[in-house]
């Protein structure tokens, strides 16, 4: 399973989170889950998104994919 990247549809990317929340719901809760992907995602250093990133990032503005992740 890949990610889709920013210019793909909604659609195909609600699918795909919707399809990685389903995969992470079968796991047991008392198991650490590490998902490895880039997930296309940029974040910008927004005060909203430090709990996550901190004040590290490399891009200066979010894209879709971004927060998307970050919600996920």
């Amino acid at each position: 399973m890949h990610s889709p990247t920013e210019n793909k549809d909604d659609e195909v990317k609600d699918e795909f989170y919707n399809e990685l929340e389903n995969v992470f719901d079968k796991l047991s809760r008392y198991h650490m889950k590490i998902v490895l992907d880039d997930f296309n995602a940029k974040l910008e250093r927004e005060d909203i998104f430090r709990p996550t990133i901190d004040k590290y990032s490399l891009h200066n503005e979010s894209n879709d994919n971004g927060v998307r992740l970050i919600s996920f």
